[in-house]
């Protein structure tokens, strides 16, 4: 699964990756323990200017149907294998797809039964990334729409497998295009949903401070002490 992530590469520095204008980014700051419920940045596709743009959404996805904005807290990832057919996410699945940028994401080794290990994993570069995310829009009968979005878990990789045997999809950027735009409905972009490449990536052990949402600096990325 994937329950936190860093984001500290800057505004510039994600307009010139994902190839939007630096002027038409919403504000967002730089985030090193991004947790569920929070509204985070995500690329998507405009069907009105045919380019892509930011937005800001709330991470935990609402479906258009749902009676209530609660299921966002249980839908903060999405399974490759079920979210072509899962009520909650295939409609998003076939015309609500959208990339996630992030620089590092956090993960629990199991221990023992009563203890876990945080890591963080990036890639060696030191570059940014994106999920693969599915957005929709919840409008509740009072107040304004709520926007939300979803990242993709897929099996884990060969250095994913000692920490979770899950790991966020990362995409390489060039299946961005793809995974954006609409496409056939019918016949949405699931090949790309798949475990990354192990060599470009590491990872490394970091403090228990992670798993608490208050704390959020740049030691959090720090590799913990021997």
């Amino acid at each position: 699964m994937c329950g936190r992530f860093a984001r500290k590469s800057t505004q510039a520095v994600f307009a010139e990756w994902f190839g939007v204008g630096l002027d038409e980014l919403p504000p967002f700051a730089t985030s090193y323990n991004v947790a569920p419920q929070t509204a985070q940045p995500v690329v998507r596709f405009n069907r009105d200017t045919g380019q892509r743009e930011f937005a800001l959404l709330r991470w935990g996805l609402v479906p258009f149907w749902a009676k209530d904005s609660k299921i966002g807290y249980s839908t903060i990832n999405a399974r490759a294998e079920e979210a072509a057919s899962k009520p909650a996410f295939r409609e998003a699945m076939k015309k609500r797809r959208c990339l996630v940028p992030a620089d590092a994401f956090y993960e629990w080794q199991r221990l023992d039964p009563k203890s876990k290990q945080p890591f963080a994993v990036a890639l060696h570069s030191g570059k940014p990334f994106a999920f693969a995310g599915l957005w929709d829009v919840w409008r509740p009968r009072e107040g304004p729409p709520l926007e939300s979005f979803t990242i993709l878990t897929t099996d884990a990789n060969e250095l994913m497998q000692p920490i979770h045997d899950r790991m966020p999809v990362i995409l390489a950027p060039k299946d961005y295009d793809r995974w954006l735009e609409p496409g056939d409905p019918a016949r949405p972009p699931i090949d790309l949903l798949r475990p990354f490449t192990a060599e470009p990536m590491t990872a490394w052990p970091v403090s228990p401070r992670v798993g608490n949402v208050r704390n959020n600096d740049p030691d959090l990325l720090n590799p913990l002490a021997e």
